[in-house]
């Protein structure tokens, strides 16, 4: 365990978001308290509460990190790919490779809204804004490709998208990635043209 007594506040708010991240992700919110991080951490239960005053805070500062490492893993797939209908399909990839990592547990905002949803409106808020987010990449690449109508394609590959994460996370397969992806070739085949 690292004591982080002198380390500055950018490096223990690192420590304390790693093993939220970690502890969060494996078990859920509700079921770890912030002994559990201190101990994890080596940051000072002090110190973790002048970073993160109550655990509210720090499920939105592990849901905020999760965005912001989501967004780049797919944009990491969709960005080598070059044909537009490719980048669509470089999503179903992405998840494929996503169900493959050891610790996959799911998409943490549909575990977090599924815990803390109907008590707390900011996990709902960023769960929402999250789905969102994703259904509005799904637009733009949808356009992009030349979709008569972007937003219903979006709309039919996130719920392809969101019921293979679910699925994966339940059956602990990546299987779920490749039937999607096989759906959404069948649905980009009726919805563009050439």
């Amino acid at each position: 365990m690292v004591r982080t007594t002198t380390v500055d506040t950018e490096t223990a708010q690192r420590l304390v978001l790693d093993a939220a991240d970690a502890l969060f992700y494996e078990r859920g919110v509700q079921s770890v308290g912030m002994d559990a991080i201190r101990a994890a951490s080596g940051v000072s239960l002090k110190r973790l509460y002048q970073l993160f005053p109550s655990k509210d805070k720090l499920i939105e500062a592990y849901l905020d990190r999760r965005d912001a490492l989501w967004k780049s893993m797919l944009a990491e797939h969709v960005e080598a790919a070059t044909d537009p209908r490719a980048r669509i399909l470089a999503v179903f990839d992405f998840l494929y490779d996503w169900f493959q990592q050891r610790d996959y547990r799911g998409c943490a905002f549909i575990n977090s809204f599924g815990e803390l949803g109907s008590v707390s409106p900011r996990v709902a808020e960023l769960a929402l804004e999250h789905k969102e987010g994703f259904r509005l990449a799904l637009v733009e690449l949808a356009a992009e490709a030349g979709a008569g109508d972007p937003e219903q394609l979006a709309d039919h590959l996130i719920l392809l998208s969101e019921g293979a994460i679910t699925r994966s996370a339940i059956s602990g397969s990546s299987a779920p990635a490749v039937r999607a992806r096989e759906a959404a070739t069948m649905i980009l085949d009726a919805s563009l043209k050439g």
